[in-house]
């Protein structure tokens, strides 16, 4: 059957499809994680071993994200690197607000985080007991998301602890504290 054009596999038409069935497989994947880690182990331990393999996994993603990029200079311009350049590339936007102390503190803003977007928020008015699961639970999810910044972080060469904090779901902050 000459001249007919080939049939392409779903998928394959065009990068979009492709494109979106992978970031949903990265959002179950992390969902997976948080469940997996914390069915095995409890507490402070599951948000270490979280941590550690976010950290891994930032320190190989910065290191692919950098290859081609001259040397970055100092601690700030480092942070806005991973408030543009990594955040879009791992998150499809950049960071909504930076903000610093100028002593070592960096505040990192979401606004419409995605791995806390299919969360559903207590409603207004919700029970206290309520609104401190929902944060709990979202805290879990934003263990390994805080490791990978950490392990980009270091990789650059800013040795820093990160904290997550869900303020009002699906909003969240990053805070950096650069070690010295």
């Amino acid at each position: 059957m000459a001249g007919l054009p080939p049939v392409p596999s779903p998928g394959v038409v065009g990068k979009k499809p492709a494109r979106r069935c992978a970031e949903v497989c990265l959002e179950l994947l992390c969902a997976e994680s948080v469940r997996l880690f914390h069915d095995k182990q409890s507490g402070p331990a599951a948000a270490a071993a979280l941590e550690a393999v976010g950290y891994r996994v930032g320190q190989q993603l910065a290191e692919r994200y950098t290859r081609d990029k001259p040397r970055l200079g100092d601690t700030l311009e480092i942070i806005k690197f991973v408030c543009k350049d990594f955040w879009q590339a791992l998150f499809k936007k950049q960071v909504d607000n930076l903000k610093t102390n100028h002593r070592g503190v960096y505040v990192l803003q979401d606004n419409g985080f995605r791995w806390l977007q299919r969360l559903s928020p207590p409603g207004p008015g919700a029970d206290p007991g309520r609104e401190e699961a929902a944060r709990q639970l979202a805290l879990s999810y934003l263990h390994l998301p805080a490791g990978i910044v950490r392990g980009a972080l270091c990789h650059l060469g800013v040795t820093c602890t990160v904290e997550a904090d869900p303020k009002q779901m699906p909003s969240c902050t990053f805070t950096i504290r650069i070690m010295a």
